[in-house]
């Protein structure tokens, strides 16, 4: 995020896309490690009821933002290889930011109706949530009264903040792979290849442990335990991988990185230089 606030050639409309995907995965994982490492390691189980729904709106909120972002950055590549001469004038710095507010006022509408139908449930049959953080699925069903409602929120909530986003992203890299094979110079193509390398790999390891866990779920016995654990690593290590490969595989970031780093060498000589003088 430091980088491409201070590096001026990284200060375009992909990059907004990218400093939100890192903001995403900062808020995410400040609303969820602090209160995870609280249970597990100090062993502080309990939670009260409005902090638990606190916990819950935050936690989904912020991985949604995540989920839609990789759909924003997809959408990105699509424009900028199927449609490079009209690329600045399509994705500017003004629609991302309309783009990115969009998202924002989807997600917290959706995720705040979801959270909100929880306080209509009587939660009578156990206090105890089978999970590492306040969750949306174990909660209800420890309901009394009817959660139809909360159940099919779910189902929807999964299906367009999960299912439609990666749908959506693996039409545009179908029609990236036609554009790619459309171009004559086995070098450029592998020159427009590179700059979706990145993208791929952080939408394989947001999206591919979530489906999993999804599709295992429905079709054998998945131990509680078991799920607990793939969900956690699903939340926990994307956002610590992605500026790791956000830095290693992207060449404007390196170059930005070695920029950055001469110009600091070359200002700390003219101090030594003044301070000698």
């Amino acid at each position: 995020m430091s980088i491409i606030y201070l590096a001026r050639r990284l200060h375009t409309a992909k990059y907004i896309a990218v400093f939100h995907l890192a903001l995403s995965d900062l808020c995410g994982s400040s609303a969820l490690i602090p209160k995870v490492i609280d249970t597990f390691l100090f062993e502080h189980q309990e939670i009260s009821y409005e902090a638990c729904l606190m916990n819950m709106f935050f936690v989904y909120h912020f991985m949604n933002l995540q989920s839609l972002t990789l759909l924003v950055l997809a959408y990105d590549r699509l424009v900028a290889i199927c449609f490079p001469l009209r690329y600045h004038a399509i994705v500017t710095k003004t629609a991302m930011f309309l783009i990115i507010g969009v998202m924002w006022t989807f997600s917290v509408t959706f995720i705040a109706l979801m959270v909100s139908l929880i306080t209509r449930l009587s939660i009578c049959s156990s206090i105890v949530v089978n999970s590492y953080f306040c969750d949306h699925g174990p909660i209800y069903r420890l309901a009394c009264n009817d959660n139809a409602i909360n159940i099919i929120m779910a189902s929807i909530g999964f299906v367009l903040l999960i299912w439609m986003p990666l749908i959506l992203i693996i039409i545009s890299y179908f029609h990236i792979a036609l554009a790619l094979l459309k171009i004559a110079h086995g070098a450029e193509r592998i020159k427009a290849m590179k700059t979706c390398t990145s993208h791929f790999m952080l939408v394989a390891i947001f999206y591919v442990p979530l489906i999993g866990t999804y599709i295992a779920g429905l079709t054998t016995f998945f131990h509680p335990n078991a799920r607990i654990i793939n969900n956690s690593l699903t939340q926990i290590m994307p956002p610590m991988l992605n500026p790791i490969i956000y830095t290693l595989k992207t060449e404007e970031v390196m170059q930005s990185i070695k920029e950055l780093y001469k110009r600091s060498k070359v200002n700390t000589r003219e101090r030594k230089v003044k301070c000698k003088e």
